[in-house]
């Protein structure tokens, strides 16, 4: 099956020798991914201006250019080693290798799961409908922005493997899917109450759109996350890892505060074990003797908890202060 790219990059061929030596890396123009992976680039330090009318930015004090695609397409840009680096959903890319199986020359690896994006796309009917379990779709009509995933899903369910019955395990027997996969670019949630589909494959982030048109998930195909890819051959190495250890410290930053506080030495040991930090905390003596002041790395979502327990024990001065980059090992 042909991948389709619903996207283009008319512009690139107009500022080639501006690209030539740089870097290509892509991003999501637009959607659900766009704005956190915007405040990814600038916490990275990845400065570049864009014009509103073209969809590739020269990067500052880099030699990188980023090219702005649907985030459907980045995973085929990336794979056939046009652009070198990308951003986008595991989803779009499992979309992509669906059709398209990585080889050793083509394809994409993984550099980074990013941590922002989670969701699941999901095989969802009307709750208040006949239909109950995934089998149940088999024969009718379903919906999807995923047509490559759904088709496999749905083969696997019927029993089919690239278009083969598995008739007494021979495979022998050639059959078409029954399932009626329809392509739909957006609104996909609304298939079933429109008379479109029976049910649809969708994408689930807080679950609130699915509720309010009625839908229920009964089945997961796949879960996602915003992930920093990279082509099997890219341009520029060293480049990649740069930007890779550059966005690495951003979410390091985002996910982890830094813990600082004063205790009695006869307390440290205890201490130390609500503030274990990355390696280990950071000790130093103070003035007054019998005293040290602590730093320490804490997880963002426990730092309430970890006060808490602190002055529980005797520390005092206790401050929480925001990371705004990192390198950690």
């Amino acid at each position: 099956m042909a991948m389709k790219v619903k996207g283009s990059i008319p512009q690139i061929t107009d500022t080639l020798e501006s690209l030539e030596g740089r870097l290509l890396f892509a991003v999501p123009k637009k959607g659900r991914l766009q704005q956190a992976v915007l405040d990814l680039l600038n916490g990275s330090d990845i400065k570049f201006h864009r014009n509103s009318r073209l969809d590739i930015a020269l990067v500052q004090e880099l030699d990188i250019a980023l090219v702005f695609l649907p985030a459907a397409d980045i995973p085929t840009f990336v794979g056939e080693g046009k652009v070198d680096l990308g951003i986008t959903g595991r989803d779009q890319v499992a979309e992509h290798e669906a059709v398209t199986p990585a080889s050793e020359q083509t394809g994409v690896e993984e550099v980074l799961d990013l941590g922002f994006g989670k969701c699941k796309l999901q095989v969802q009917v009307p709750e208040k409908g006949s239909l109950k379990e995934a089998r149940d779709l088999v024969g009718k009509n379903v919906c999807t922005s995923f047509v490559n995933l759904a088709t496999a899903y749905f083969e696997k369910l019927e029993g089919l493997e690239n278009g083969k019955a598995e008739v007494n395990g021979t495979g022998a027997e050639k059959r078409e899917l029954k399932t009626k996969i329809k392509y739909v670019g957006g609104s996909v949630e609304a298939a079933c109450a429109l008379g479109v589909a029976d049910g649809v494959v969708d994408l689930v982030e807080s679950g609130e759109t699915m509720k309010a048109a009625g839908l229920i998930a009964i089945d997961t195909v796949v879960e996602s996350t915003a992930i920093l890819i990279k082509s099997k051959n890219p341009t520029k190495p060293e480049l990649v890892s740069l930007i890779a250890e550059r966005i690495k410290g951003v979410i390091t930053a985002q996910k982890y505060v830094l813990c600082q506080y004063n205790i009695a030495r006869p307390l440290l040991e205890a201490a130390k074990r609500i503030t274990p930090g990355k390696r280990a905390p950071t000790i130093n003596a103070l003035e007054e003797e019998g005293w040290v002041a602590v730093s320490s790395m804490v997880e963002q979502k426990k730092k309430a908890k970890v006060m808490d327990e602190l002055t529980k024990i005797g520390a005092t001065d206790i401050l929480i202060l925001n990371i705004a980059n990192s390198r950690t090992g």
